[in-house]
């Protein structure tokens, strides 16, 4: 059975309909319908499969599900040159938010000072997802122990248009306030976000849990009111 085969061995229609009205921007037809524990599962099965290699090389793919399942499958890549090559080779293939959240590679844990340098790059790319998982990457694995201020300006210096690149630096900052907030706090202050994106953050920082009440009648306050 191939990979395409045993994916649509996994299909659940009313699960495709469902997924393809979270995901702007690709045809219904192209949803098979996999669940993501079901994808998972697959994904693990398929470290040591003869045929992973041809399906990681076989770019682009036809379905969001392949997509999917690419990305699971990138994350359980233990070698983390190869781990790299491998998401710069499908990276320029990613067109949806959640192909590109679901990568999170776990070898990364253990390779944070070289990880850096390719978050840089990543981040400072004209394409939206590529972009997008260079500031998911920075959040996932430098707002705690490996922390750095600097840090900060990273996603601070990307300017786009684009919708989930924008959403992508909110989420970033109003995560940032939660773990880090005496250093974060003077990006909201001195107004040093797009101001679309500045107050996404404020919105998203009031919504969380992790912000304490006094907090977030601070931030509202530093709103940033339309003329």
């Amino acid at each position: 059975m191939t990979i395409l085969e045993r994916l649509f061995a996994l299909q659940d229609k009313e699960y495709a309909v469902f997924q393809s009205k979270l995901t702007p921007g690709i045809e219904p037809e192209l949803f098979i319908g996999v669940r993501v524990p079901e994808a998972r599962k697959l994904a693990k099965a398929l470290k040591n499969d003869s045929e992973t290699d041809s399906f990681i090389r076989s770019l682009p793919h036809t379905y969001y599900d392949e997509n999917m399942l690419h990305g699971l499958i990138l994350s359980e890549i233990k070698e983390y040159d190869s781990c790299i090559q491998a998401v710069d080779a499908f990276l320029p293939y990613v067109d949806n938010w959640a192909v590109c959240d679901i990568m999170s590679p776990k070898v990364f844990r253990k390779h944070k000072a070289e990880l850096i340098h390719k978050i840089r790059e990543w981040s400072a790319s004209e394409a939206t997802y590529t972009c997008r998982f260079g500031m998911e990457m920075l959040m996932t694995h430098y707002l705690d122990e490996e922390f750095d201020p600097a840090y900060l300006d990273i996603p601070a210096d990307v300017h786009s248009d684009e919708y989930y690149v924008k959403m992508m630096q909110a989420w970033f900052f109003a995560t940032a306030l939660a773990k880090q907030w005496d250093a974060v706090i003077p990006y909201i202050q001195e107004q040093r976000l797009d101001q679309w994106v500045h107050n996404k953050t404020i919105q998203k920082a009031r919504e969380s849990y992790r912000i304490t009440p006094e907090q977030k009648e601070y931030l509202k306050g530093l709103k940033i009111k339309k003329p």
